[in-house]
């Protein structure tokens, strides 16, 4: 639940943010716990009270109240506004850590104690139970909890209290967030004291409702109805462990919660994938079909089935539910038909495996592990197909594939972390650059850019004094020859890497020293900072003078790119409807990618037309019209897309043709009629300079999602011409081939002709757009 405001907390949101004025919060978020850090996949269906999908209320203080205000705000909510026995209830504080060096959070115990909760009622937990963190590093610190007893009566129930009883659960968890794990693993107190509290709303309603399980609420009665009612057998009747003979109940609760995370995640554009979240959604799917199909005996489809029950129930809080009822359906159910289809081909696999064995020899390890990850065939099924057969997997070989595999994938992340930690501004070096009143980097020259008396582009050469270095996770004032590190300047005409658009590159040098020059690999922005990722070819101080100079060729192509982004998304509505979401896009110098909401596959001939509008509005030149306006004239604009309060304040709005001042006129209907976007990115002052798009490829990530790669300029000129040059080819060997010859000779010709055509297409529009591959 931290991540949406994880940047105040490690202090890179903007300054200029609507995000940044936070001091005092509450909201309800959408939260999934079922992969990293703190995952309870496994649990959920055997007990209760575990979802992998549930709705979290929290209230948060940004450096401003902390453990006492928070606590008896929390007391006085429970007790007094929804009436909960002060007997029922417990709480935990953190019993300190001698390892750590972290003492016991007495502070906090005295807090409870003050407000009446007696002592019996106040219990210490170690590290494990009372100290709360997001990840691996970042910020992190002691919690108390809140737990409730469903049974009650005058009992003392303090010896269940995190014991894994359903009777006594934690209802409400306050963080304290004090502290910063480093990379190292140390801890650092951290410069702002917060308060991150989280309460689900499931295990609420189970106590507001009087209930002894959250699957007994009116948040999941229908759904078990409703599955129930799909596929016959007995009623879900609540049991758990041994009493629930054939974990039929256990299967009701595992779909009843899987089908609210995926009807949720594949919403808010999460679709069932092979790696990160995506992939994690794929096992809830796939742990779904397999309870309905192989305990609940259901027909396939049941699971989909079940997706109108769900809207039904949480349509109320997120209308986009029933916007999308159709497409989550249609997802699930072509998930569920691939699954099924790789099941078959497993089985398959793993017969003709066995029948080639030596007897009395182990399953291959490397068989398994592929049929693991490459087909997502469950690990269980594996072992339960090959115990039916009265063979044994060779799981220390199958263990060692597994850590290998672990291996490579955290040092693949991690070696990705090492290069940019010199861009990465940590939250302590951040504190410090504020308490020592170092501005944040003006860089409004990015923008000073014009057009010359004959087209072309002259941008702005911008001086600088270097402010702050930074390696190695410290600010320094000194960096010495062959070192790298980021290099925070009081201004700049750099633009750094955000709204999809790659960052600029280029060169600095020593103000009157023509002959040395720092390359500059990449630029980040970082809470109003801006680092500049330079190698220091010779000592670089702060205080140094020097000046920029951004690669001019790259940054036209991003310029063009950029543009040609507003313009496709715009020609995409006019063609496919104005229901045509963007959900995504990047922008380099080489190519644009542009993903959007669709009904149905994107035919040819409407790519066609979107690439006639947008070269219609290229050949009129229009002018592309830029201006900063305060963030709530910009929300009035018609047809423009949400705001998030991330956004620095005042904004820049593009618009395509039509002056600024126009659009944001009241009633205005000219947003409708052109593309205007909210973005920070560079721009094209004219469309005319873009020359050309050619849409090289476009195929669905998932039903209902669709991904366009396109070139602009030369790149789209070249795309054409090789694209006629293999339609060309194509059409000939097409009409001998018609013509039926019999003679060998000719067709071993032509066998070599449409291999060489193949070699041709790869080499004409894949190698010549190298990263577009990359991207697909």
């Amino acid at each position: 639940p931290s991540a949406a405001f994880k940047p105040i907390f490690l202090g890179t949101v903007h300054p200029r943010s609507e995000l940044a004025q936070h001091r005092r919060v509450v909201n309800s978020q959408k939260c999934m716990r079922a992969g990293g850090k703190h995952n309870d996949l496994e649990d959920v269906g055997r007990d209760t009270y575990h979802h992998t999908f549930f709705e979290m209320l929290g209230n948060w203080s940004f450096g401003d109240y902390f453990k006492e205000e928070a606590c008896s705000m929390a007391w006085e909510l429970l007790t007094q506004v929804y009436e909960i026995p002060k007997d029922r209830l417990y709480v935990t504080y953190f019993a300190g850590d001698s390892s750590l060096g972290l003492s016991a959070d007495e502070e906090c115990r005295d807090v409870w104690l003050c407000l009446g909760v007696p002592a019996s009622h106040v219990l210490p937990f170690p590290l494990k139970d009372n100290f709360w963190e997001m990840g691996d590093t970042g910020p992190c610190g002691p919690c108390t909890e809140i737990h409730y007893d469903h049974v009650g009566g005058g009992r003392n129930a303090a010896a269940l209290v995190n014991q894994g009883s359903p009777d006594v659960v934690e209802i409400w968890n306050l963080v304290f967030m004090q502290y910063s794990r480093e990379i190292e693993g140390n801890l650092l107190p951290l410069p702002q004291h917060h308060v991150d509290t989280g309460m689900g709303l499931e295990r609420l309603v189970t106590v507001l409702q009087n209930k002894r399980s959250n699957y007994d609420t009116d948040l999941f009665t229908p759904i078990l109805d409703a599955i129930h009612k799909g596929c016959g057998g007995p009623r879900y009747q609540g049991l758990v462990g041994d009493a629930d003979v054939g974990h039929v109940n256990m299967a009701y609760r595992v779909v009843a919660d899987h089908v609210r995370a995926l009807c949720v995640c594949i919403t808010d554009g999460i679709y069932p994938g092979f790696s990160g979240a995506e992939l994690v959604l794929r096992r809830i799917l796939r742990r779904a079909v397999r309870f309905c199909s192989e305990v609940l005996h259901a027909p396939p489809g049941l699971l989909a089935s079940l997706v109108p029950t769900v809207v039904e129930v949480l349509g109320d809080a997120y209308p986009e539910l029933t916007k999308n009822a159709d497409q989550i359906m249609d997802v699930i159910n072509e998930n569920e038909a691939a699954f099924q289809s790789s099941l078959e081909r497993g089985r398959r696999i793993i017969e003709r495996t066995v029948q080639q064995m030596e007897p009395s020899t182990n399953f291959p390890a490397e068989v398994a592990w592929s049929l693991y990850g490459n087909l997502g065939f469950p690990l269980d099924l594996i072992d339960l197909i090959l115990e039916e057969k009265g063979i044994s997997l060779d799981s220390a070989a199958f263990n060692e594939l597994a850590l290998e595999d672990a291996k490579r994938k955290a040092g693949g992340p991690r070696a990705g972390q090492m290069e940019d930690t010199n861009t990465r501004l940590d939250v302590h070096s951040l504190a410090q650059l504020r308490s020592n009143n170092v501005p944040a980097t003006d860089d409004s020259p990015k923008y000073a850019y014009t057009l010359g008396q004959h087209g072309q582009y002259e941008f702005s050469p911008c001086q600088a004094t270097v402010l702050m270095l930074y390696r190695d996770q410290s600010l320094q004032k000194e960096v010495g020859a062959g070192q790298r590190c980021g290099v925070i300047l009081d201004r700049t005409n750099f633009y750094a890497e955000q709204g999809g658009q790659a960052s600029d590159q280029g060169y600095m040098i020593h103000l009157g020293q023509q002959d040395i020059l720092f390359p500059v690999k990449s630029v980040r922005l970082c809470g109003g900072y801006v680092i500049h990722e330079v190698t220091a070819v010779e000592t670089l101080r702060a205080g140094d003078q020097v000046q920029l100079f951004v690669d001019e060729a790259q940054r036209l192509a991003c310029m063009m790119n950029h543009t040609a982004t507003h313009l496709l998304n715009f020609a995409l509505r006019r063609v496919l409807g104005d229901n045509t979401e963007q959900r995504g896009s990047h922008v380099t110098a080489e190519w644009l990618r542009f993903d959007f909401d669709t009904k149905g596959p994107v035919t040819v001939e409407q790519l066609q037309q979107v690439e006639q509008v947008v070269q219609d509005v290229i050949k009129r030149n229009e002018v592309v019209h830029m201006a900063e306006v305060p963030l709530m004239l910009a929300r009035r604009v018609q047809g423009l897309r949400a705001v998030d309060e991330g956004y620095p304040d005042p904004v820049r709005i593009v618009s395509l043709g039509v002056p600024v001042e126009s659009v944001l006129t009241c009633n205005s209907e000219a947003a409708m009629q052109t593309s205007v976007e909210l973005c920070c990115g560079t721009h094209l002052l004219q469309t005319g300079a873009m020359e050309d798009l050619a849409i090289i490829s476009e195929r669905q990530l998932v039903k209902g999602i669709s991904r366009v790669i396109a070139v602009t300029g030369r790149q789209a000129k070249q795309a054409r011409e090789a694209g006629q040059c293999l339609a060309m080819e194509v059409d000939s060997v097409s009409l001998r081939m018609k013509e039926r010859s019999t003679s060998i000779p000719q067709m071993q010709n032509l066998s070599k002709e449409v291999g060489q055509l193949t070699k041709v297409r790869i080499t004409l529009l894949y190698r010549r757009i190298l990263a577009w591959a990359l991207y697909t």
